[in-house]
């Protein structure tokens, strides 16, 4: 007789069932489907390759395949299919490997599903987004992109920043070490792991030269979806012109009407511009809105662009490499109008800022321009009351110091 203690049975029914545990396959959902039910195949387009050649590597006949192209037309152009963009077959599950379904990703968010396993149908989606709100804070000791990159933020953030809310009213190129900076922006990831890029930045304070400097995003237009910038006093960042023609350069020779040049026996050779320099290329941008009165090779201007503002100011941009706009055109701030060269008389690549008012040549530098209008005062309480717990959320984010690595982890952990 074989007897058996309780205690025997239960450790071998335990170790059966976790085996049987350990052979369910967890499922993976992706484009709505459970990848487990099929064998997955994932490639990208190729140079030649089209709709009907893919089925047809994959044991599709042209008569079905056509059936599939006539079915799927209205909602997706089969001849669309870019090269590099990938592409997912689902197949059967077994040795023959049919394909039931074509899945298509134009870009990172979107996909296209023909399904022909039952009945043949097509349709346009969309994976899930998610938005994360982080934080940032730093003490200028180098470049601000240097700083960010270090704490592994994409240099995104650093364009939007330089080029977007602080173009009006802070040269990025001439911060100085001791400036404080505090951010805080949301990140984007597709299906919670595909890192996207920032999406936005909701606030910023920088420290510039002892004076603080707040940016807070503003939905101005719900129907249109328009955001802008406005400081704590609700009075909106951008000014009459941009500091500079180009992002992320230095000035290589200011306005100075005294300059006297060794070359030329030290005689009074006045600089009525400024010089920007930059790499040979670099777009060069419209500092505010106007008509090309100017576009030509003249000289020692080399090509040059020349822009009417208004009945007070004119801008003209010298020596660059190409230009890309032509008399008469309408410009606005911020638009690439040419790129910087060496044409013309040049020691090195740069563009000469040139900047009349009222006829004259004058140093943009030291001119003082008014910000644009405040918000509009309908929206101004329904501002200032909205901005109040993302300013105490700003002014309470400690900074950072670049110093102390093991601190500044704790303290992105924390606020993160």
């Amino acid at each position: 007789m074989n007897i058996f203690s309780c205690k025997e049975k239960s450790e071998t029914t335990f170790e059966e069932e976790s085996e049987d545990l350990a052979l369910v396959e967890p499922d993976i959902y992706e484009f709505g489907f459970n990848l487990n039910d099929f064998t997955v195949k994932r490639d990208t387009i190729r140079k030649g390759d089209s709709f009907g050649q893919i089925l047809e590597r994959n044991k599709i006949g042209y008569p079905d395949i056509f059936q599939i192209a006539e079915k799927a037309k209205d909602t997706f152009n089969i001849r669309n299919l870019q090269i590099g963009k990938p592409y997912t077959l689902l197949c059967s599950k077994d040795s023959l490997e049919i394909p039931r379904c074509f899945i298509y990703q134009p870009n990172q968010e979107e996909f296209v599903v023909i399904n022909f396993h039952d009945s043949i149908h097509a349709y346009t989606s969309r994976k899930p987004i998610k938005y994360v709100e982080k934080t940032v804070t730093g003490i200028v000791t180098s470049s601000i992109s240097e700083i960010l990159d270090k704490q592994g933020i994409s240099p995104i953030l650093t364009n939007m920043l330089a080029e977007q809310i602080y173009a009006w009213t802070i040269d990025f190129t001439r911060l100085q070490k001791g400036d404080i900076f505090k951010v805080v922006y949301t990140d984007k990831y597709i299906d919670d792991t595909i890192y996207a890029g920032v999406h936005n930045v909701k606030a910023a304070f920088f420290n510039h030269k002892d004076t603080p400097y707040y940016a807070f995003r503003y939905q101005t237009d719900s129907i249109k979806n328009i955001h802008e910038y406005y400081n704590e006093a609700a009075k909106d960042l951008r000014r009459a012109f941009l500091k500079a023609p180009v992002q992320f350069s230095r000035i290589s020779s200011r306005y100075n009407l005294n300059r006297r040049i060794a070359y030329y026996g030290f005689a009074l050779r006045p600089h009525k511009g400024t010089d920007f320099a930059a790499a040979v290329g670099t777009p060069i941008l419209a500092t505010a809105n106007g008509t090309v009165t100017e576009s030509q090779y003249k000289g020692g201007n080399g090509n040059y662009v020349k822009i009417r503002h208004n009945a007070t100011y004119e801008t003209q941009y010298l020596h660059m490499q190409k230009r890309k706009v032509k008399v008469g055109d309408r410009v606005k701030q911020g638009d690439v109008i040419g790129t910087v060269g060496m044409t013309g008389n040049t020691g090195g690549p740069h563009v000469c800022y040139r900047f009349w008012k009222n006829g004259q040549q004058v140093d943009p530098l030291k001119e003082k321009f008014s910000q644009s209008e405040p918000i509009a005062e309908s929206l101004k309480g329904d501002y200032l009351e909205f901005i109040k717990p993302i300013k105490e959320k700003l002014d309470g984010l400690p900074i950072l110091d670049s110093s102390n690595k093991e601190e500044n982890d704790n303290l992105i952990s924390q606020n993160n």
